[in-house]
């Protein structure tokens, strides 16, 4: 039986016999395979042909101070192969007493663990590195989080920077636009103080030949005239004057007043062009905001009706100023829409139009501001929305305002 277990021990484990001072005087298969080494190349060398060098003296010092005080000794030990492989066999060396408890010689039983403890030193290789990277990583954060830092300051310094120099932009694009409208009126009191000028030059002519013949009551007559004359000419200076007041306080006012302070303005001009306006605007209607500001606004949007007109050589001039109102769950908007008949804008330009000096004008008839600083007038200073399409045969014009 003794030999019997003596066989399945040596067939499944790696074997070796040495004597009392460490000489091999037996291997078996399993011990030939894993060491490299032949049976022969084993027998009668000292057991440390297999030793590793990286394995501490301290570690063979401790083996043989156990397997001398007559006990097993039990190890992962690490051992090195004929060819350099480096093999990791779980060992158990046991003293092997005679009759008289004297020890004779030295059986170890060993089995190859070299999978487990690569991959055990695999995993806490990775372990390592994990914790290094992990390390890393928080250097990096914090490095990253510093740097965002500083460049979310930079960004803050750079928006601001940049904000004002919107603004500035803005103011100027402003009085570009401005400058232009201004243009624009002084064309239109031009218009409108033509005829009254050269009624008072024929009164004044007039009134000189009755002087010369004494004509005491038709003097009287011209003189009244006269008055009457200059009278409508200084109204005509009071209504630009007051759309050119530099009046900035928001106030409710009725958006009728703002659509016939347009129209006042652009009489004379709307009547040399021969444009027929129908105006279907009811009272009623009031908005916070400037009143001459959204009469800009209307001005803008008629002028630019009279130019498309010129320009697609319209016959039959129509423009429409409509004003209704639309209701929301919580809020209740009045639309003011200015249509004509003017042909319309083209696909390829209707995104564009609103766009700071786009023109489809000769720069002599525009600087495309007009409806930029409109849409920025209803946005900025009326909370509202300005927005275009083209219907049948023209344009649309929208201004959504907050009632």
């Amino acid at each position: 039986m003794n030999n019997t277990y003596q066989e399945a021990i040596e067939n499944s484990n790696i074997v070796s016999k040495t004597d009392i001072n460490g000489i091999i005087t037996f291997v078996n298969d399993e011990f030939c395979k894993i060491s490299g080494y032949s049976y022969d190349e084993l027998i009668g060398q000292n057991h440390n042909i297999v030793r590793h060098p990286d394995v501490p003296t301290s570690n063979f010092k401790n083996l043989w101070e156990t397997v001398l005080n007559k006990k097993s000794y039990k190890a992962t030990v690490k051992n090195l192969t004929k060819d350099g492989r480096t093999v990791y066999l779980n060992t158990t060396i046991t003293p092997i007493l005679d009759n008289k408890s004297n020890i004779i010689e030295f059986i170890a039983i060993r089995y190859d663990v070299t999978a487990e403890v690569e991959l055990k030193q695999h995993l806490e290789l990775k372990d390592k590195e994990l914790e290094q990277l992990n390390l890393t990583l928080e250097q990096k954060v914090i490095e990253q989080t510093k740097q965002l830092k500083e460049l979310n300051k930079t960004l803050e310094q750079k928006v601001a920077l940049e904000i004002k120099k919107n603004e500035e932009k803005q103011k100027m694009l402003f009085w570009q636009s401005r400058m232009a409208s201004l243009g624009q009126m002084l064309g239109n009191i031009a218009h409108q103080w033509r005829q009254p000028l050269t009624e008072l030059n024929l009164t004044l002519f007039n009134m000189k030949r009755a002087c010369s013949k004494n004509d005491e009551k038709r003097v009287d007559e011209l003189y009244k005239e006269s008055k009457l004359l200059i009278s409508n000419m200084s109204s005509t200076i009071e209504d630009f004057s007051n759309f050119f007041n530099p009046q900035k306080e928001k106030k409710s006012f009725e958006i009728k007043e703002a659509v016939n302070e347009a129209l006042v303005i652009l009489k004379k001009v709307i009547e040399m062009e021969n444009i027929n306006i129908k105006i279907d605007v009811p009272i009623k209607y009031k908005v916070l905001g400037v009143s001459n500001e959204l009469s800009q606004v209307i001005i803008n949007l008629i002028q630019n009706s009279k130019d498309a007109f010129r320009i697609n050589d319209i016959k039959n001039k129509k423009i429409t100023i409509t004003l209704k109102e639309e209701q929301f769950p919580d809020k209740k908007y009045s639309l003011l829409e200015i249509s004509d008949n003017a042909g319309g804008i083209s696909k390829e330009n209707a995104d564009k139009i609103f766009e700071p000096y786009f023109t489809t004008k000769h720069k002599s008839q525009g600087t495309g501001l007009g409806l930029f600083m409109s849409k920025m007038i209803i946005e900025k200073s009326l909370d509202g929305e300005l927005s275009h399409k083209n219907i049948k045969n023209g344009s649309m014009f929208t201004i959504k305002l907050v009632l």
